[in-house]
């Protein structure tokens, strides 16, 4: 899609201002804002993964600490 607008802006320079590829750019947005809506997902789902992690590295960090502190006593 990206070539075939690209083509029709060299193949209409000035037609390209008149709207002759209107629809190519359409297709393009729409293909671009698929493309973000997959990878927004992707992060989403890596970052609570990530979230996860840091929750459980913290949650035994604190039963660590604890149990360090009732052997000093």
């Amino acid at each position: 899609v990206i070539e075939q607008f690209q083509k029709c802006h060299l193949d209409h320079p000035y037609g390209k201002f008149f709207g002759e590829c209107t629809d190519l750019k359409i297709k393009l947005d729409r293909c671009f804002r698929q493309e973000k809506a997959l990878k927004r997902k992707a992060n989403f789902e890596e970052s609570k993964k990530l979230k996860e992690r840091l929750q459980a590295c913290r949650k035994e960090s604190l039963e660590r600490g604890e149990e360090e502190n009732f052997m000093r006593a």
